[in-house]
């Protein structure tokens, strides 16, 4: 192995931390890391870990959420500028406005938005459970999705419930062309194609399955196909690829990557570890009411209706 890895397996010792990384991170980092996942699932890791540091190899939403529900720890996020392009389309500003004029609704908000969105909105989403969320809403009820009208789209259509959503969407996944993919479908006639919603109406509706990255994971687990599309960020072809060594997977654009997910490398895994910054860390007051939105969600259960 690299110096580099035997150096950062030391630190994460010596610092009593634990190394989460996305599922859409360098190949090399999750190579390395103790736990690779979605946002909320690698949240939800952090706080059952014995670990006093989380080292969390992601953008600057994921290490938030990390802290709003594990504040007693050090949450580091390797370098402070990894963002979220879709997470910066709403500001607590505007939501708040529009919540001035529609008191009575119901803001459902995605996990891919920042602390303060959050911390105004009624229940949180995930991609893989935004469909029974809003069916868990009381039928009458006006319901607003933040901050992806295309994750929104996709619900609507699904939990046949009426929505309303902010116009923000994630550059990665808005681009994906219905050519490309037609062009990769015909390319391989046999493959099963699947979507991720933050994707096109046009593009789900070209899809076998529409899930989110921990479910796509587990729908190629378990298929009998030997041959897959993924229309979502390169990063999942590494634990595709590694999970189903009999499995061939494709992205069919050279344009899925999102270049938030690949700043880090392992050098700014190691120097954040050895200086224990960038520490990410949420206000108390926000925190706590980002927090209800977020257990609002975790109350939900899977087979709500």
């Amino acid at each position: 192995m690299p110096p580099i890895i035997d150096e950062i397996r030391r630190l994460l010792k010596e610092r009593n931390a634990v190394l989460l990384a996305h599922n859409y991170q360098r190949d090399e980092v999750q190579e390395i890391a103790d736990i690779t996942g979605d946002s909320l699932g690698l949240s939800q890791y952090a706080t059952r870990t014995d670990a006093d540091v989380i080292v969390f190899c992601g953008v600057h939403f994921m290490a938030e959420s990390a802290s709003i529900l594990s504040p007693e720890k050090t949450v580091l996020l390797p370098r402070l500028e990894a963002g979220c392009p879709m997470a910066d389309m709403i500001d607590a500003r505007r939501l708040a406005a529009w919540r001035r004029e529609h008191p009575e609704a119901v803001v459902v908000t995605y996990v891919n938005s920042s602390a303060e969105v959050k911390a105004l909105s009624d229940i949180c989403c995930t991609s893989g459970n935004a469909v029974n969320v809003v069916r868990s809403i009381p039928e009458g009820k006006e319901i607003f999705m933040v901050p992806d009208r295309n994750l929104a789209r996709y619900v609507e259509k699904a939990s046949g419930r009426k929505l309303a959503w902010w116009d923000g969407f994630c550059p990665t996944h808005d681009q994906l062309a219905a050519a490309e993919v037609m062009k990769e479908k015909k390319a391989r006639p046999g493959a099963l194609f699947i979507t991720h919603p933050e994707c096109t109406p046009e593009i789900c509706d070209m899809a076998d399955a529409v899930l989110s990255t921990s479910g796509m994971l587990e729908f190629c687990r378990r298929s009998p196909a030997k041959e897959f599309i993924i229309g979502t960020e390169s990063g999942l072809l590494y634990q595709l690829r590694k999970e189903n060594p009999g499995k061939q997977f494709h992205v069919p654009s050279r344009s899925m990557i999102c270049a938030n997910m690949k700043i880090i490398t392992l050098e700014d895994i190691r120097d954040s570890l050895v200086s224990m910054s960038p520490a990410v860390s949420v206000p108390e007051a926000v925190r706590l009411k980002a927090k209800t939105a977020l257990d609002a969600m975790l109350a939900v259960p899977r087979d709500a209706s």
